[in-house]
């Protein structure tokens, strides 16, 4: 068991009340993102039921605009419905505000910004309101906008005329670092609470969690996951780790106790995300679910999922805030998913697990200088809702040639389930790198204390690279910069990935020209991040060597044979056959009914399906999958999140699908529940570009025809 590292008297704070909508208004509002504070992705809507949801038709489709033409935009948005208004955004960050009940547009504000979006799946955004200021906050890069939610103009009462620095109160090592936000903050009376994606590689900007005056953007608090000298926590990390290490940062988003005036906070890994020699120690607040006093910022308690993470397993979402039966009484508790698999189920207001956790021994690393921590905590129950191990016995059988194919890699690798230290032979990562537990959270029914959460089982292979360090040799300097700064994405040998997020840069020349090129690499562009921290003699040995061109390197790199670093890794490879099909036996994707009552599963279903391998006469085989479920008071479970792009509900007491239907791009996104004069809606927004698959620009709204309610 994990204890604070010291612990405050703390009283029930009630005097704040939060100016949010706070509940769903009888299944009206879906107010928050993920649906309410305490992130339940629940709806008290009722009109829809298992009888009548075979009947669902398209009530309006809103088509945004902003797709990219090259299929890598997405829509990962989770609509606000406030008061019957839907808010939300496009592929390319434009907001916009409908009338929830026909689809019209009531207005849509692109900001003329200069500063770069960073990643443009936006996942969600934050109303406040007091009186009739009405306001939406949202990041825009390393921008914070506040925007009046009547309208959609910028509130000039905020920070600059609606704008806020997001590197406030970082301490960076340089105001080019990478900083940006993919989850929305989350509001505490007049405070809005926030995180940050940052770079997961070496030099990556460190994840303080900061809070912010909603209606002036003056910093309010800091909360620093890589403390400071005398702060609690210093001593899990080396010496000044503080100037140095990045990462510690929560993108994933918060979940919110509003009578007692907590906020908790998943963080992710250190950075860089693979390598821990420079960081020896348990690396505290990384990998940590954190309560803090949401007023003031200060710490109540921590648990930590993983210690001195090396396989960037940092938590997915937000925890879901739960109320459950436990020998006898009722207990205030939030229920935890990981990447892994886990679920981690503590109580709300200590952090004490309220069913037992082990601390299991793993081997050490063999990587020089790495340490890795010798135990790892593992949740006894809920058993995982993703399986642990990928042994020889689990390689695909859906063809004797897929079969084959796979084992002459597998015997070449290490694979002995998980928290096995990376290598340079190649260690499977299973679940992978995108789960068990992903961003798009996990949905809980009040009713019957359920918990329902989507999961991915597919492998994936890390494999460290030594950085080049031999002086008797020539070095290509751009060589050695790719493999530090992009090879986790575009892959060492730049063939980019399997799914098409990262795209090959073989041949780049013929594609784009060096021009452009320097200056994505200044800016960033969709999900690559600015590389301006970098010295421009760095940026043209890099665009040298991509562009294959030789280049006379009149001014001095510096010297790339030295480090603290001395490892890079091979890029994000999930572990497939010949075709393009996963590793390992179905399924590939999993919907799971768990009662945290008992920690027992209540149903698992296999989600999503390959339609040419029904046809050959596999049953469903599940698929990679991204976004979450909702659950309806109802009686229904809807999400999309499916690489065959359907849009599906299922019985939550069974698991049954009841209805499905194809989206015109994939919905890799959470549903929205909301009615509007007792007529209930479901919305998700289909922007497809994930996987392989088209990018769209639609949110297709979904309702009961009058006769058939």
């Amino acid at each position: 068991m994990q204890k604070a590292l010291y612990s405050i008297g703390f009283s029930f704070l009630l005097l704040i009340i939060s100016c949010s909508p706070q509940t769903d208004n009888n299944g009206a509002n879906w107010a928050v993102y993920r649906g309410n504070n305490e992130a339940m992705q629940y709806s008290s809507a009722s009109e829809i039921t298992p009888e009548n949801v075979k009947n669902l038709t398209v009530a309006w489709e809103y088509h945004a605009g902003g797709k990219s033409e090259n299929n890598r935009s997405q829509i990962q948005f989770n609509s606000l419905i406030i008061d019957g208004i839907l808010y939300g955004t496009s592929p390319n960050l434009t907001v916009f505000a409908l009338d929830a009940a026909s689809g019209k547009e009531l207005w849509s504000s692109r900001l003329d910004l200069e500063h770069n979006p960073g990643m443009e799946a936006k996942r969600g955004i934050t109303y406040w309101e007091n009186g009739d200021d009405r306001r939406l906050i949202y990041t825009h890069g390393k921008i914070i906008v506040a925007l009046n939610a009547s309208n959609g103009e910028m509130v000039s009462e905020f920070g600059d005329g609606g704008k806020v620095s997001m590197l406030e109160g970082l301490d960076l090592s340089s105001p080019d670092q990478f900083v940006a936000a993919t989850s929305p903050g989350i509001i505490f009376g007049d405070i809005f609470i926030l995180g940050s994606r940052v770079s997961e590689g070496p030099g990556g900007a460190p994840g303080h969690i900061r809070a912010f005056n909603v209606k002036t953007g003056k910093l309010e608090w800091v909360f620093h996951t890589i403390p400071k000298p005398g702060q609690p926590g210093y001593e899990t990390w080396p010496e000044d780790a503080w100037k140095t290490v990045g990462g510690a940062n929560s993108w994933a988003g918060m979940s919110l106790d509003t009578k007692r005036g907590i906020v908790y906070i998943p963080t992710g890994s250190a950075a860089f995300d693979f390598y821990g020699g420079n960081r020896k120690g348990e690396n505290l607040y990384a990998n940590c679910i954190l309560a803090l006093d949401a007023k003031t910022g200060k710490y109540i308690w921590h648990y930590q999922t993983v210690h001195h993470d090396v396989w960037d397993r940092d938590l997915p979402c937000a925890p879901n805030l739960v109320t459950i039966e436990k020998d006898g009484k009722m207990v205030d508790a939030l229920a935890q998913i990981t990447k892994s698999g886990f679920v981690f189920v503590l109580d709300r207001e200590t952090g004490e697990p309220l069913f037992p956790i082990e601390e299991k021994e793993y081997p050490q690393s063999d990587l020089q200088g790495e340490e890795t921590w010798p135990t790892q905590p593992l949740p006894l129950k809920p058993a995982p809702f993703a399986r642990q191990r990928f042994d020889r016995s689990d390689i695909t059988d859906i063809s004797e040639e897929a079969h084959a194919y796979v084992d002459s890699i597998f015997q070449h690798i290490r694979s002995d389930g998980q928290f096995i230290p990376p290598s340079v032979e190649g260690t499977v990562v299973f679940p992978g790198f995108d789960g068990g537990g992903e961003w798009g959270g996990a949905a809980y029914d009040p009713e019957s204390s359920t918990l329902y959460v989507n999961a991915n089982e597919m492998p994936w292979i890390l494999t460290m690279k030594p950085v080049e360090r031999d002086t008797n040799e020539v070095i290509n300097p751009g060589k050695i910069l790719y493999e530090r700064n992009c090879a986790s994405c575009h892959g060492i040998e730049r063939k980019g990935d399997v799914a098409g997020t990262f795209p090959s840069l073989v041949n780049v020349k013929d594609r784009i020209t060096i021009d452009s090129a320097m200056n994505q690499l200044n800016t960033g562009k969709g999900f690559m991040p600015s590389f301006k921290q970098l010295k421009e003699v760095e940026k043209k040995a890099i665009l040298a060597y991509v562009f294959e061109i030789e280049q006379d390197m009149k001014e001095p790199v510096g010297d790339l044979t030295t480090g603290e670093i001395p490892y890079t890794f091979t890029g994000y490879n999930r572990f497939l056959d010949q075709n393009g099909y996963p590793a390992i036996k179905p399924p590939w994707g999993t919907l799971n009914a768990i009662n945290l009552n008992t920690g027992e599963f209540v149903w698992k279903v296999n989600l999503g399906e390959l339609p040419e391998l029904t046809e050959k006469g596999m049953a469903p085989t599940g698929t990679e999958n991204y976004g979450g479920p909702a659950v309806t008071k109802g009686g229904l479970v809807f999400i999309a999140a499916t690489k065959d792009e359907m849009f599906r509900a299922f019985d939550k007491n069974t698991g049954e699908l009841l209805w499905e239907t194809k989206l015109p791009a994939g919905g890799y996104a959470t549903p929205s529940v909301y009615s509007v004069n007792g007529k209930q809606y479901v919305v998700i927004a289909a922007g497809g570009g994930k996987m392989g698959t088209p990018s769209g620009d639609s949110y297709l709204c979904f309702t009961l025809p009058t006769e058939a309610k």
